[in-house]
């Protein structure tokens, strides 16, 4: 009897997709892919469920993450997906919006709600910044850093290693090209970085199909 399984992903406009108006983003391509699989007739369903928020911290998601995981739980189980820091590191008059300690803790939080609903966890890494926003105050009044960006992935890696959780690295696969696959605003992919992005993730999805 095949399995209906849920992928559910929690992140920011980076996981919502903005910017990408043609594919929607990595998290609509693999959920595209996915139905296109199980149509094909090859092994169990797999429904994504996009829960991206342009703009949220951490700080935010523990507010709706418990609501969320209940009104989407799988008997035949779910994976969880938690792509956050690009919004926490950014530095807004003179302060990081969530600070490291912050975020260590708040992630770590979002793993133990995760833990009640599912084994399959996979935190997501943070992207590099384009040179031109590295270090500069943008019109929204926020500046980031990929020196930040650095210190933040290694806490995301930090938890993983210490809970056993999977880490998926869009950093590596984004920071040697990064001047190609961002969009103008040098924060969010572009078509073709979100390409990549679905392309490095989609082993992962293949394995729960």
């Amino acid at each position: 009897m095949k399995k209906i399984r849920y992928g559910l992903f929690f992140g920011d406009s980076i996981t919502y997709g903005e910017y990408d108006g043609v594919f929607g983003g990595w998290v609509d391509l693999l959920k595209r892919y996915a139905l296109q699989k199980f149509h094909e007739g090859n092994g169990d369903e797999l429904i994504l469920f996009n829960l991206g928020i342009g703009g949220e911290t951490t700080e935010e998601l523990l507010k709706r993450m418990p609501h969320e995981l209940k009104a989407r739980n799988s008997a035949d189980g779910n994976i969880i997906f938690i792509g956050y820091g690009a919004n926490d590191l950014a530095v807004k008059d003179s302060q990081q919006i969530v600070s490291r300690e912050d975020f260590r803790r708040n992630i770590q939080t979002a793993v133990q709600h995760a833990r009640e609903f599912s084994s399959e966890i996979y935190l997501v890494s943070i992207l590099p910044f384009a040179e031109k926003v590295n270090g500069i105050v943008v019109p929204s009044g926020k500046m980031r850093t990929n020196e930040d960006v650095i210190i933040y992935n290694r806490i995301l890696q930090d938890i993983a290693g210490k809970e056993a959780l999977k880490y998926i690295d869009f950093y590596a696969a984004f920071v040697d090209d990064k001047e190609i696959l961002l969009s103008a605003d040098g924060v969010h992919p572009n078509e073709k970085g979100y390409g990549i992005m679905a392309e490095t993730a989609r082993p992962i999805i293949e394995k729960y199909l």
